[in-house]
């Protein structure tokens, strides 16, 4: 088989890759524009995504692992899953999977219209629109939420909004229900919002959702993030919203970013001028995974990389259970000094 005949398969199984995925990579599950799974063998996880249509940033069907720093296309998933050697037993199965019947799913109309025509679920076009459905997070739910979990600065949090009735569906199949919920904005570079994640709440703020995935994005969202603040010659980035709230409860004044999983946090693209980053570690082995992959990509690109590490097992805990006094103290120990006195709370 040529190579351009390999490419032509390649680009077929890009246009059913939802399907695809479904089938080879069954214990992953779709988050926004992409199919998140464990790797290219299919192991449960968040650190491979495929891209599950064309945008941008590439073709459908092409993959990467934030954590190994693999990378491919569909073949390469028939391949690896079923433990294929030769390379006519890859084309076999992708053609006899192609001439298999596959639905085509339908757009879900999760966020409503926009400029007249279906928005179509889970698109980045669908995430501006519901984050333009929501409202500011002061004296809301979300606040409420917020502080509950220790977390009590809310300066340049403009990234956050308050949904009263959010849809939620355990998945495709399953029952719509309405929950109010925490939309935070995912913005590339330049500010333009690429994604959105959700954060389905309790109705008095007192805990999540009582659903089984209260925590769902959609959208374009590898390499961007959830921003706090502007950065300017330096970023903090973590995993979580919480967690990244959490050290800003300390010091406010730090830019920061959620990239909203490990798989992500590996995977954020740097800032022009970007000098020092600050990692803000999560003590678990996708967090240890994300830390090496991210420091390895900054010393690439000549940025300084600071890990913080919480004393329990992410900063958010470390808040709750140990008190903001504490947490200040063990951060000012990580710090550079030419930071302590330029971001540290009095």
């Amino acid at each position: 088989m040529s190579r351009q005949d390999a490419s032509d398969l390649a680009h077929r199984l890009g246009r059913e890759a939802e399907a695809v995925c479904r089938h080879y990579l069954p214990a992953g599950c779709r988050q926004g524009n992409y199919w998140q799974v464990g790797d290219v063998r299919g192991a449960p996880g968040r650190s491979m995504f495929v891209r599950l249509h064309q945008t941008a940033r590439g073709p459908a069907g092409k993959w990467s692992d934030a954590a190994t720093g693999e990378y491919g296309d569909l073949l390469d998933v028939i391949r690896e899953t079923l433990g294929l050697t030769d390379f006519k037993d890859v084309v076999g199965e992708a053609r006899r999977f192609l001439s298999l019947p596959h639905p085509v799913p339908e757009p879900v109309l999760s966020a409503g219209m926009q400029d007249g025509l279906p928005v179509p679920s889970g698109s980045p076009k669908a995430a501006r629109r519901i984050f333009a459905m929501a409202q500011p997070i002061a004296g809301t739910i979300t606040e409420t939420y917020l502080r509950n979990r220790g977390i009590t600065a809310f300066n340049e949090t403009g990234a956050l909004r308050f949904h009263p009735r959010c849809y939620y569906r355990p998945d495709e199949t399953g029952p719509t229900e309405v929950h109010p919920a925490m939309i935070a904005s995912v913005t590339d570079l330049a500010g333009r919002q690429t994604g959105a994640h959700r954060t389905w709440l309790a109705p008095d703020g007192s805990d999540k959702a009582p659903v089984d995935l209260p925590r769902k994005a959609m959208g374009n969202l590898l390499g961007f993030g959830v921003r706090f603040g502007k950065a300017q010659g330096l970023l903090a980035a973590g995993e979580g919203i919480e967690t990244v709230l959490s050290v800003r409860t300390v010091l406010p004044r730090l830019p920061s970013l959620a990239a909203l999983s490990a798989g992500h946090l590996g995977a954020i693209l740097f800032p022009d001028g970007l000098k020092r980053l600050y990692i803000l570690r999560d003590r678990d082995l996708a967090g240890d995974r994300a830390w090496d992959n991210l420091i390895a990509r900054a010393d690439a690109a000549g940025i300084e990389a600071i890990a913080l590490t919480p004393v329990l097992g992410d900063f958010n805990e470390d808040l709750r259970h140990l008190g903001a006094v504490a947490l200040r103290t063990a951060l000012q120990d990580q710090l550079h000094p030419e930071d302590v006195g330029r971001f540290l709370a009095a």
